[in-house]
């Protein structure tokens, strides 16, 4: 039996859950992740082209005193204006692009990428399979509003820079509804996962 490789693209709205979804699936089923963000992440950091760019860009004012990336003050000029939010993608994708194709390059037969962005920064192609996690609107714009300590209006500017939930989910393989209770959605996981379609491939004799 020929085995193919499964790469689950992880996917959601903002404040939807994916990193719940994650970590489950790194300590629960021991699954590699390998997260957009965290790369992202890198590629501002101090001294890095990204950086240099960010900093000629908007100035000494987007820094905080350390040094590093003031990603509130960051967040509010990208999330309110689609012309900053496309230059600033456009220096971060790259970067990111790369790391994903090294990540790939690891023989795991089955491995999870977290990529918010999957649909808008057309990576769909780097995926086998989508998982999209979503909740209700209201329930996404308190828990965004109360993890990143945003106003309303922030909260609702970077909600609406994205694709909607329910696009994401019509694209999905696998739609997992984070609405409810944490075992409900730890349960759809391992459902999603360990499929009796997966089962069945995972039990067919070898030639």
């Amino acid at each position: 039996m020929t085995t193919h490789r499964r790469i689950i693209g992880l996917t959601g709205g903002i404040a939807t859950g994916k990193s719940t979804v994650a970590h489950y699936l790194a300590t629960h089923h021991h699954l590699p992740i390998f997260d957009a963000d965290v790369y992202a992440r890198e590629a501002v950091k101090i001294g890095s082209p990204v950086y240099d760019a960010i900093a000629q860009r908007y100035g000494i004012d987007i820094f905080q005193e350390d040094g590093s990336l003031n990603r509130k003050k960051l967040g509010d000029i990208i999330f309110n204006s689609a012309e900053e939010r496309t230059w600033l993608e456009q220096q971060i994708h790259p970067y990111v692009r790369d790391r994903f194709a090294e990540a790939m390059q690891q023989p795991y037969q089955t491995i999870v990428c977290v990529i918010p962005l999957l649909f808008e920064a057309g990576l769909t192609h780097l995926v086998t399979e989508i998982w999209v996690v979503v909740c209700s609107p209201q329930q996404q714009l308190a828990r965004l509003m109360q993890r990143n300590q945003l106003t309303r209006e922030q909260a609702l500017a970077r909600i609406n820079s994205q694709m909607s939930l329910a696009e994401k989910a019509s694209r999905a393989d696998v739609v997992l509804d984070n609405s409810s209770t944490l075992e409900a959605l730890l349960q759809q996981i391992d459902t999603a996962l360990l499929s009796k379609d997966r089962l069945q491939e995972l039990q067919t004799p070898s030639d």
